[in-house]
């Protein structure tokens, strides 16, 4: 097996028994970024000195045996929405051009603590508001497994980079399915972890009560690796949970089979005319090995998932309208060179030319919920319909283990084929919208391919504070199956 295409443990085996060195191992890596981003536009960001210095420093962490972790001399991909100090941060966004912030992530703090190596910062939808990475002022990322097709959004760049193996982990957020979905468009595992374990200290917001950084990665057992390293309480963020414990590796890995666990299957989210047919098929056929596998099977309702889409973009757009009024080019980032009669005027311009379509769109729908006259109408109501919801999955977990059913609706579609139909485009994240609206944790596989050959992802939800028990199923799954080892045509050949 080629080093690019190993698993966490094994490169860190490799590393530790001395066979490579983390500043080999990126230079490996920073090859294969070079050869193939001018075809993806996966990274944003790419400084190789900044990665050439956290190898070398984990370099001296294996040299003298000290605070060696798991991912210690691991290369990583960052999303361009979590701050990293010395290192452009600009959500994929013209306003946020040129800004360096003056600090790091808790989740950055946590990975260069454990020796992570950073490669650099991936493309996005502008402030994570997309389901193709499409609306980024970079261009949009093609999808690995066909370069005609989106990967995915919104953290499509780091699902291409792990999926195309330029890197073997990434971060990226997820605010309504931002890393399920790439994840089950590029054929990878996508983890967006219980609300609260994670510290959003340093990640920019969009919706403050739904955004949460998850992990993208080949297989289950490597998302658990990392997650271990970036979860844990944070004084700095308000929302963090006081209790969050690690997850266990070894119960994870010991997990071979499913008996015992009682998993319901929606029947909302099968009956729906969306749902592509080669989806439908192959989330079955996964569902028959969780059976095999020991799970009892049960067909439930949850007909409120008819609602979450448009609860999801009242809250969501609500709290981007007040998050994003941050960026008004008075203290950072982009201000116009426009000569302005007045601050008003130099705000207005700034934001105009700042702000891409699809952010203004949002911007505006977010202030129109909460305009007087409108709040009780929109925002209030959809802020119960929001705990209806999370009752109706309380009911589900009091009888069940866990809920699996597709991540999407569909496999990648074309670049260009949903742009000018944004409501089309919300669509997709149909099944991902409403573990977010509950802060539950889920999990995205790769259990297969259409027709066409494009990969289709299988989502398993679990109860608030069950991750672990998400991710073992994940890997019980994985073990039975190949899917996740899969690589893209043209990214399993060495790059000189």
């Amino acid at each position: 097996m080629k080093l690019f295409e190993m698993s966490l443990s094994k490169l860190h085996h490799e590393l530790v028994s001395k066979k490579i060195s983390a500043v080999e191992l990126t230079k490996l890596f920073l090859r294969r970024i070079d050869a193939h981003q001018t075809m993806l536009n996966a990274f944003i960001t790419c400084d190789k000195d900044y990665a050439m210095d956290l190898a070398k420093k984990a370099d001296e962490r294996l040299h003298t045996g000290k605070n060696v972790t798991p991912l210690t001399g691991i290369p990583i991909v960052i999303k361009d929405n979590i701050s990293t100090k010395n290192l452009e941060t600009t959500c994929a966004s013209k306003i946020l051009t040129g800004y360096v912030p003056p600090y790091d992530a808790t989740v950055i703090e946590k990975l260069k603590d454990a020796g992570a190596v950073i490669l650099g910062k991936t493309n996005m939808d502008e402030f994570a508001m997309g389901s193709s990475t499409e609306n980024s002022s970079y261009g949009p990322t093609k999808n690995p497994w066909d370069i005609t097709k989106v990967p995915g959004g919104s953290s499509g760049g780091s699902a291409a980079a792990v999926a195309a193996l330029l890197a073997p982990v990434g971060l990226g957020s997820d605010t309504g399915g931002s890393v399920r979905e790439p994840a089950s468009f590029c054929g990878i595992s996508g983890f967006k972890p219980t609300y609260s374990t994670i510290s959003r200290y340093g990640l920019i917001a969009f919706a403050s009560s739904l955004d949460q950084i998850g992990v993208l990665g080949r297989s289950a057992l490597d998302v658990a690796y990392t997650h271990n390293v970036i979860s844990g309480f944070d004084p700095h963020d308000s929302t963090s949970y006081s209790k969050t414990e690690l997850v266990s590796i070894d119960r994870i890995i010991a997990k071979k089979d499913l008996t015992g666990m009682k998993i319901a299957m929606p029947k909302e989210y099968f009956d729906s005319n969306g749902v592509n047919h080669d989806v439908n098929a192959k989330v079955m056929e996964a569902i028959h090995v969780l059976k095999k596998l020991g799970a009892t099977v049960t067909e439930v309702s949850l007909d409120l998932t008819d609602y979450a889409i448009a609860v999801y973009y009242v809250i969501a757009t609500a709290e981007a309208s007040s998050n994003l009024a941050r960026f008004d080019g008075v203290r950072f980032g982009h201000r116009t060179k426009m000569d302005c009669k007045n601050i008003d005027e130099m705000y207005v311009r700034t934001r105009s030319e700042g702000f891409g379509e699809e952010v203004k769109r949002r911007i505006m729908l977010g202030t129109y919920v909460l305009s007087s006259g409108y709040y009780d109408a929109y925002f209030n109501r959809a802020a119960k319909v929001r705990t209806l919801i999370c009752d109706q999955f309380k009911k589900i977990f009091s009888q069940y283990d866990f809920i699996v059913g597709p991540t999407a609706p569909c496999t990648a579609f074309a670049i260009g084929e949903k742009v000018r139909n944004p409501i089309e485009l919300y669509l997709t994240d149909v099944y991902t919208t409403s573990v977010n609206l509950a802060g539950l944790p889920a999990l995205s596989i790769p259990c297969g391919f259409d027709s066409n050959g494009l990969p289709i992802g299988l989502q398993i939800i679990g109860d608030r504070y069950q991750d672990e028990a998400v991710l073992s199923v994940g890997h019980a799954f994985q073990h039975d199956t190949d899917w996740h080892m899969r690589i893209p045509n043209g990214f399993e050949n060495e790059v000189i």
